[in-house]
């Protein structure tokens, strides 16, 4: 690609990032101007201080003990009949709150043989009368821009997450507080990232148990968390990566780019959400639902008469983009979205749609990031098809 295509494509994926991380409704809940917005909101805690619970005495856990975030069971060939490499669809969720979605897209997994990625917030593990336990740089203790579970919610959440691990789908971390713009995550250091990560690990260690009153085993280990995404994809990029590849972590899911084979960048692979064309239209949108729906109506629901050609055309979109890979030696094709129903689950529909028909297809692989880098790390990148 010339350099002054790249400069215009490099311009057209920032502004993608930035319309879609404008007012993002965070991880479902609602914002401040549509208090309708999501029905399956996680519950928040009164505003006025609980009175904090004496912890429970847990017995001490060893990774040994707990499960691995990022299970790796599969192999998968380095090149198919055809000379190709597979074509790798890579399906991940941001927030992975809701119980209800969470039965939907394992369901969905389940009917094609897929996995999937789930990039977990530490709040939707930890209970409200607890949240001064986090203590998030420049925010009072206990902020979080998404809330805190209740005992149902994090006890829920705890089986669900075993329950998916053992169908071989990955856990990621998507942090605690969800801070986005201006006074958000963008302004942290290497150390503050440290910290958050560990507040992560802390939150997962001992959440349920806080929330039970009585020992519960954490639902996985998570020393083996190898990925991450960051809120509304923001972050001082050598800054936080640093602070991932100290703990070991192999892949950040939080760039915008293109489709073409990743790359490991700041000493982890830089797995990116993808610039693409929403169909009928020459504008540019990342692979995210977030962005989806903001190319489409600015973010705004739609009447529900309009839902269909609005399915249609991201079912459209993902079409677009999977024949976009197919083209140019089957680099990986990556999809972000968020356990939501926006738009009259406009996104949610059509990404069921996708994956069902798709995943079945004889080239395509529908994977999890960490099998992702699993294969890459065992053939490399291709340097040809």
């Amino acid at each position: 690609m010339r350099a002054g295509a790249n400069l215009l494509g490099a311009a057209a994926v920032l502004a993608a990032l930035l319309a879609g991380c404008a007012d993002v409704p965070l991880e479902g809940a609602p914002s401040p101007s549509d208090p309708t917005h999501s029905p399956t909101a996680p519950t928040k805690t009164p505003s006025a201080k609980p009175t904090p619970k004496p912890s429970p005495t847990v017995k001490p856990t060893t990774g040994r003990n707990l499960a691995d975030a990022a299970p790796v069971t599969r192999l998968f060939p380095a090149r198919l009949r055809d000379g190709k490499p597979p074509l790798f669809v890579v399906v991940s969720f941001d927030g992975a709150g809701d119980l209800t979605l969470w039965s939907h897209w394992r369901a969905v997994a389940k009917q094609v043989n897929a996995r999937m990625t789930f990039f977990l917030s530490g709040p939707y593990l930890y209970p409200g009368s607890h949240r001064t336990d986090y203590k998030p740089p420049y925010r009072k203790p206990g902020a979080s821009d998404i809330g805190w579970g209740d005992t149902a919610s994090v006890l829920g959440r705890t089986t669900v997450l075993r329950q998916a691990i053992a169908e071989g789908h990955e856990i990621g971390t998507h942090g605690n507080g969800h801070f986005c713009g201006a006074t958000g995550v963008g302004r942290w250091t290497t150390a503050q990232w440290t910290a958050e990560l560990s507040a992560f690990d802390r939150m997962v260690r001992t959440g349920p148990s806080l929330a039970a009153g009585k020992p519960v085993v954490p639902p996985f280990d998570p020393a083996t968390v190898k990925g991450m995404r960051t809120p509304c994809l923001e972050g001082n990029r050598p800054a936080y990566r640093l602070a991932m590849a100290q703990r070991g972590m192999l892949y950040d899911a939080s760039a915008p780019g293109y489709i073409a084979w990743p790359k490991k960048v700041n000493g982890v692979w830089d797995f990116p959400l993808e610039s693409v064309t929403l169909a009928g239209t020459t504008k540019k949108t990342l692979t995210m639902d977030y962005n989806l729906w903001y190319s489409q109506t600015g973010a705004k629901k739609a009447p529900v008469a309009q839902a269909p050609a609005y399915r249609a055309q991201v079912l459209a979109t993902y079409r677009q983009a999977l024949a976009q890979s197919r083209a140019n030696g089957n680099p990986p094709l990556f999809l972000g979205n968020h356990f939501n129903r926006w738009n009259n689950s406009v996104y949610s529909d059509a990404l069921t749609t996708f994956v069902q028909e798709t995943c079945k297809q004889p080239d395509v692989r529908c994977v999890s990031n960490r099998e992702l880098v699993g294969w890459l790390t065992r053939y490399g990148v291709p340097t040809s098809s």
